[in-house]
C-alpha cells in the first residue's frame, strides 16, 4: 500500500479516477425503464422477497388492497414478541442475551436448566485461544475495530481443526465458539487502539467465566472492572434489542448470500461484519452522536422546540451538520409508526438517566424524534410516517456506560452475530441455490480496436 502513496496527488491518478467516472455512471432514465429494484426496493419502499426464514419476523407495515398501510413496529424472535422476552427477563431480575442466543439458534425457550447449563458454555467458549491477542490484535493494530475483528474471525478458521466441515454439529460448535469470543475480541481490539492510536495505557484483564456476557464486556473494558448491575442490564438490553433483526437486513443477507455459495462459517460471519460497519446500517449511531454534538452547540435553548426546529431545518437543507441533509437516526426501511427497539430502549435508557448529566441530551434527542416528521413535511412535501430508530438512542445509552466512539458498532457486531448465526445455519440447511440475482448490461460492443492504433 505505502508504494501507492505517492499517487494521491497526481494528475496520473486524478485522470484515472475521471476515466472511470465517464465510463461508469448509469443514468436514471435506464434504471427507469427497465424497472431496475434499487437496493432490492419495491417502488413502495417494501423489500424484494427473496426468501423465507423462520428466525425472525420484522413487522412494520400491512398491505390493504395494494396500499401500503403503518402500523406500530413488531419485532419476533421465532415466534416470541422481543417486548415479552425483555419484560420476562426484567421481572426475573436477570440477564436475558443467553436466552436470545439459545432461543435464535435452537428455535425454543429454554428450560431453567437449559439456560443455565447454555450459559455456562458460552462462558467456557470466552477465552480466546493461547497467544491470539498478542499474534493477531497486538501485532498489527487497527484503527478501526470492525476491520479488526473482521480479520481476527477469519483467522479463527486456522485455530479451527475441521473449519470447512458444514455438518450441523460443527456449525453449531463454531457459531456458540465465535458468538462467545467477539466481545473478548472487540474489546482487545480496542485496547491495542487505545495503546497505539491514542498513546495511553493498554489494560488486559482476564475472562470471568462467572460473569454473563453483558458483565464480561464492561468488566474487561474499564481500568478498574467496576460497574453496577444497573449498567451491566443496560448494556444487556442492548444486546437482545440488537441480536437480531430479520433476513432481509444488509449484514445478514450479506451472511446468507456468501454462505449460499458454499464458503466456510468464519467467511460468511466476517463479510458480515464488514456490511455492518458501513454508516447506512451499523455505523449509524455513531453519526447520531455527531449530529447530536452539532445541534447541540447550534441550538442556545435545548428546550425550545422552535429553535430545535430551525436549526433541523438547516440540517435538511444542507446548512448545518455533515452536508448530508440527512436526520440521522430518524427513519427504517420497514418500520413506519414505530421501532420497537427504539422505543425500548428510550424507556429503560431515560429511567438511569433520570438526575444525570445526560437526562438532558435525552430530553434533546426526544425533541428531534418529535419534531423531524413535521420538519420533513416542510421541507420535502413528505407526509410519509417517519419513526426513530434504534440508532437513535443506542450511540447516548453507549455514551451513558462510559463505553468509547469506537465501540459503538463493535458492540452492534456482537450483539447480532447471533442473528448471523441462525440464519447462516438456516441457509446451509434450506438453501441449496447460490443466491444470484441478475444485473441488466447496457454496454454496447464495441470493435476492438488494436495497441497501436489507439
Amino acid at each position: 500500500m505505502d508504494k501507492l502513496e505517492h499517487l494521491k496527488s497526481t494528475e496520473e491518478l486524478k485522470k484515472m479516477c475521471e476515466e472511470f467516472c465517464k465510463n461508469s455512471v448509469i443514468s436514471t432514465d435506464l434504471i427507469n425503464k427497465f424497472g431496475v429494484k434499487r437496493g432490492l426496493r419495491n417502488p413502495d419502499g417494501s423489500g424484494v422477497l427473496a426468501g423465507i426464514t423462520n428466525v425472525c419476523c420484522v413487522h412494520g407495515y400491512v398491505i390493504s388492497e395494494g396500499d401500503k398501510q403503518p402500523i406500530e413496529g413488531e419485532l419476533i424472535y421465532r415466534g416470541y414478541n422481543i417486548r415479552d422476552i425483555v419484560n420476562g427477563a426484567k421481572k426475573d431480575n436477570r440477564y436475558g442475551y443467553e436466552e436470545v442466543v439459545y432461543l435464535l439458534l435452537l428455535g425454543k425457550l429454554p428450560t431453567e436448566s437449559e439456560l443455565q447449563s447454555f450459559s455456562k458454555l458460552i462462558a467456557e467458549y470466552r477465552e480466546l485461544p493461547l497467544y491470539f491477542i498478542e499474534d493477531v490484535i497486538m501485532r498489527n493494530p487497527s484503527p478501526n475495530i470492525m476491520n479488526k475483528m473482521q480479520q481476527a474471525v477469519l483467522t479463527l478458521y486456522s485455530y479451527d481443526s475441521d473449519p470447512e466441515n458444514s455438518s450441523p454439529e460443527v456449525e453449531m460448535l463454531q457459531a456458540l465458539s465465535v458468538i462467545s469470543k467477539l466481545p473478548a475480541i472487540m474489546v482487545a481490539s480496542y485496547q491495542a487502539l487505545r495503546r497505539f492510536y491514542h498513546n495511553d495505557s493498554m489494560v488486559m484483564h482476564q475472562i470471568n467465566k462467572e460473569e454473563s456476557l453483558a458483565e464480561s464486556i464492561l468488566s474487561t473494558l474499564r481500568d478498574d472492572r467496576a460497574y453496577t448491575p444497573e449498567e451491566a442490564k443496560l448494556l444487556d438490553l442492548c444486546l437482545m434489542l440488537h441480536a437480531e433483526h430479520g433476513g432481509g437486513n444488509n449484514s445478514t443477507f450479506t451472511c446468507r448470500t456468501v454462505s449460499s455459495s458454499g464458503t466456510d462459517a468464519y467467511s460468511a460471519y466476517a463479510a458480515a461484519i464488514g456490511s455492518l460497519k458501513g454508516p447506512r446500517h451499523g455505523g449509524a449511531n455513531i453519526k447520531v452522536m455527531q449530529m447530536l454534538d452539532t445541534v447541540k452547540d447550534g441550538v442556545k435553548d435545548w428546550n425550545d422546540d422552535e429553535e430545535v426546529e430551525n436549526f433541523l431545518h438547516k440540517i435538511i437543507r444542507k446548512e448545518a451538520g455533515d452536508g448530508s441533509g440527512l436526520i440521522y437516526g430518524m427513519g427504517h426501511a420497514v418500520y413506519t409508526l414505530s421501532d420497537p427497539r427504539a422505543v425500548i430502549l428510550k424507556k429503560n435508557a431515560m429511567e438511569l438517566a433520570k438526575g444525570t448529566e445526560f437526562e438532558a441530551e435525552f430530553k434533546l434527542l426526544d425533541s428531534i424524534e418529535r419534531i423531524t416528521p413535521k420538519v420533513f413535511a416542510e421541507e420535502r412535501g413528505d407526509i410519509k410516517n417517519i419513526c426513530a430508530n434504534v440508532d437513535m438512542y443506542s450511540g447516548l445509552v453507549y455514551k451513558m456506560l462510559k463505553i468509547p466512539v469506537e465501540m459503538y458498532t463493535a458492540l452492534f457486531a456482537c450483539a447480532r452475530m447471533a442473528g448471523w448465526c441462525a440464519h447462516r445455519m438456516e441457509e446451509m440447511i434450506n438453501g441449496k441455490r447460490i443466491i444470484r440475482p441478475a444485473y441488466k448490461a447496457i454496454n454496447l460492443n464495441k470493435k476492438y480496436i488494436p495497441l497501436n492504433e489507439r
